[in-house]
């Protein structure tokens, strides 16, 4: 049972690194692949060429069909990434833009209709958030994001719903009261993956 862990934040040394990394230790070793789209330099632009990958369901470009296979032997998919503006970095939504298409998450039938096509696939998010819990809940910016990523993109492939579990607060001064935060996080993960 392989799981893939993406993250997507341009600092090594960022938080959102860190976390990755201690999940990759917790996580069933010699299972677990860490990407890091950043270092790897993935293109997250969705081109004239990518539109013609979604329109025929097919024909994906190199860099594309590399990451589904990486997603095709993955149980479990982890998304590790700093909140941007009440949302994931541009580089993150690129890939899953670019990787998440027609003909490969989801299938557009000729005569009409959809069929989703990770159902095999378990997907969790640690969102590393600068505010607060009680911020995010009276302006609606936790449930807002999870509406745009767990139902619009992960419900709408079909894939299972694992944790969601925000790391609120994370540039806090209180460097012991941010690792209780980023430890919970690890384990609701660990957890659901184990079980």
């Amino acid at each position: 049972m392989k799981t893939l862990i993406v993250t997507a934040h341009p600092d090594p040394d960022s938080l959102t690194h860190d976390i990755a990394r201690r999940l990759e230790q917790v996580l069933q070793p010699g299972h677990v692949e860490l990407a890091d789209l950043a270092a790897e330099g993935f293109d997250p632009r969705f081109t004239l060429a990518d539109r013609h990958t979604y329109r025929v369901g097919g024909d994906f470009a190199p860099d594309v069909a590399a990451e589904q296979l990486r997603l095709d032997g993955a149980a479990h998919l982890v998304l590790v990434f700093p909140v941007y503006w009440w949302s994931m970095p541009a580089l993150l939504k690129g890939w899953i833009d670019r990787v998440f298409v027609n003909g490969w998450a989801f299938e557009i039938a000729v005569e009409g209709g959809m069929s989703r096509k990770l159902v095999e696939l378990t997907t969790h998010l640690v969102p590393v958030a600068g505010d607060d819990a009680g911020v995010y809940d009276r302006h609606g910016y936790e449930q807002a994001l999870r509406t745009q990523i767990e139902h619009g993109i992960i419900d709408y492939c079909g894939s299972q719903r694992g944790v969601t579990a925000f790391v609120y607060e994370s540039e806090r001064d209180d460097a012991a009261a941010r690792e209780q935060v980023v430890l919970s996080a690890i384990n609701e993960v660990r957890q659901s993956i184990k079980e």
